[in-house]
């Protein structure tokens, strides 16, 4: 599933984070990629050691988990890590699939990459090129949204970064491990999750809305791990 959480991100919050990658040290975005990506990534990353950066992951990383719809796409077990990129002229990232497992020394080893995210920071008028193509069975779609809005998507599709052809393009770059392993399920979960509060916005707590909310919750029961 696919799908795009517009206005994530306050005014104040998005000017926040640009003021703070104002003071933030840059690194060779290889640093972080795998060993066949190294070959096709070409981008600048925020330093994670720097205060700066941590401070700044800090409070994407609190936005993110708040938000309802993420939480209830996603059913996150972990939101395990989040990059600053920024991709100037000429820089681009080609196709790829995620990492499967990613270390977090929060949960004491590797979590899966179920769920990737992009975050956007920059105005699409603020730069040509750089769009992110995730490829489908068939076809591909390009994906440049507004700064403040971020994009959820399966992170085991094939997807690249188009070169940037005029400007900065600034992101941040995140994923999850989701409580449901299976994308199919989430999206289940999600589809009845959705129906039973619209039921409840237009009819309060009816016995049908108890039923849906059983079946969500035994399914949870079901497929959790």
């Amino acid at each position: 599933m696919i799908f795009t959480i517009p206005n994530l991100l306050s005014i104040d919050e998005l000017e926040q984070i640009r003021q703070r990658l104002a003071q933030a040290e840059l690194t060779d975005g290889k640093v972080t990629a795998g060993w066949h990506t190294k070959q096709v990534k070409y981008n600048q990353q925020l330093s994670g050691q720097h205060p700066t950066s941590q401070a700044l992951v800090g409070q994407v990383r609190s936005i993110i988990q708040r938000n309802a719809l993420f939480q209830t796409a996603v059913r996150p077990r972990a939101v395990h890590k989040l990059l600053v990129s920024h991709y100037g002229v000429g820089m681009g990232y080609g196709r790829h699939t995620d990492n499967a497992l990613m270390g977090n020394p929060i949960m004491g080893g590797n979590c899966r990459s179920d769920v990737s995210f992009t975050l956007f920071l920059s105005e699409p008028e603020d730069y040509e090129g750089g769009e992110l193509v995730i490829e489908g069975v068939d076809d591909e779609r390009a994906y440049k949204l507004p700064a403040r809005s971020m994009l959820v998507y399966p992170a085991s599709t094939l997807h690249r970064v188009d070169p940037v052809e005029r400007g900065d393009r600034w992101v941040v770059v995140g994923w999850a491990q989701s409580l449901i392993r299976d994308s199919h399920r989430r999206e289940l979960l999600f589809e009845l999750d959705t129906a039973r509060r619209s039921l409840f916005a237009q009819h309060g707590k009816t016995d049908e809305f108890d039923l849906i909310s059983k079946s969500v919750a035994n399914l949870l029961r079901l497929w959790a791990e």
